[in-house]
């Protein structure tokens, strides 16, 4: 398990190498000053070289990226170009709406997903497992931008139970933080549940055709015994593998649904700096979210080793 654990250290930190000098590449080549962006059509040449002087943008590339890098390492990601504050502040006031909006979305994805998918390949073929399908079918289908939207109408509007959108703040109080979070987080996390409602009974149905299992029935388990003792357990590798790209994608796609319910989130701030061309925001908050998605991928791989031994054995 230490060789293994050693091993996937190794590619996460690769990973994150790769990704800084992707993400910096990227971002660099996007059209526009952001200097002269600041400083509107009439400004003066010389006036946008002292502002581009003050940003370290008259500086090579290769000498701000290592300016990026050795500063992400210190936990200094730099100044905003916009709001001349630093990124890390910005990025902290965010991330406390961001982390745990998929956070909640993620329990309420397996909350909903588990059962459903153990329930409907325990009855495969018959009605309940049919009614299962068609749910799951019809959440991945529906976008979550417009399930949100019908939550907001209904919740919001129609019943008054939850504000539209907003975010009071966790200062005041843990309970009208998760209020405000409830509606995005079940619009973020059916279509989500669906998918792995789906892949749950899928490899759960592949479990149930194997010898161990027959062996196991041979020795007098009902098909609910085996299913629960051995089947379970084995069938969760896909479904982490598809938990951890779920997670990645909750905290990091929730743009639209921050949009939607005006939370102040990362994806929210991501919409802004973009569209201020303000690239430090930009490549500090995106290399963020990257590394989270990482770091999440190496967990599941970690879980993979924990729930199937042989893994171990091959690394």
């Amino acid at each position: 398990m230490i060789r293994y654990t050693i091993g996937r250290v190794t590619s996460l930190f690769l990973s994150l190498v790769v990704a800084s000098m992707v993400i910096f590449a990227v971002v660099e080549v996007v059209p526009g000053d952001p200097a002269a962006y600041m400083l509107g059509v009439n400004a003066r040449p010389d006036t946008i070289a002292a502002l581009r002087t003050e940003l370290g943008l008259d500086m090579s590339p290769p000498e701000r990226y290592l300016s990026w890098t050795s500063g992400m390492l210190r936990g200094d990601f730099g100044t905003s170009y916009t709001y001349r504050t630093p990124v890390t502040r910005m990025i902290l006031d965010r991330i406390v709406v961001s982390l745990p909006l998929a956070i909640l979305a993620l329990a309420l994805t397996v909350a909903i997903a588990f059962p459903a998918g153990i329930y409907a390949a325990s009855r495969r073929g018959k009605l309940g497992d049919m009614g299962v399908m068609g749910a799951t079918q019809l959440g991945v289908a529906v976008p979550n931008f417009w399930f949100a939207m019908i939550l907001v109408l209904i919740f919001a509007v129609k019943l008054r139970w939850v504000s539209a959108g907003g975010f009071p703040g966790w200062g005041n109080g843990v309970w009208p933080g998760l209020k405000a979070l409830i509606l995005p987080a079940i619009a973020l996390a059916l279509p989500q549940a669906a998918i792995l409602a789906r892949v749950m009974r899928s490899s759960l149905l592949d479990m149930l055709g194997e010898d161990f299992i027959r062996t196991a029935r041979a020795k007098g388990l009902t098909r609910r015994q085996a299913l629960w003792r051995h089947a379970v357990r084995n069938a969760l590798i896909p479904v982490l593998t598809i938990i951890g790209l779920q997670f990645s994608f909750l905290l990091a796609g929730g743009i639209v649904i921050e949009q939607i319910f005006f939370l102040p989130g990362l994806g929210r701030l991501i919409f802004q700096a973009i569209s201020a061309r303000d690239l430090i925001v930009v490549e500090s908050v995106v290399m963020l979210l990257v590394a989270l998605v990482i770091i999440v991928n190496f967990a599941v791989d970690l879980a993979y080793a924990a729930v199937d031994p042989r893994l171990r054995v091959r690394a």
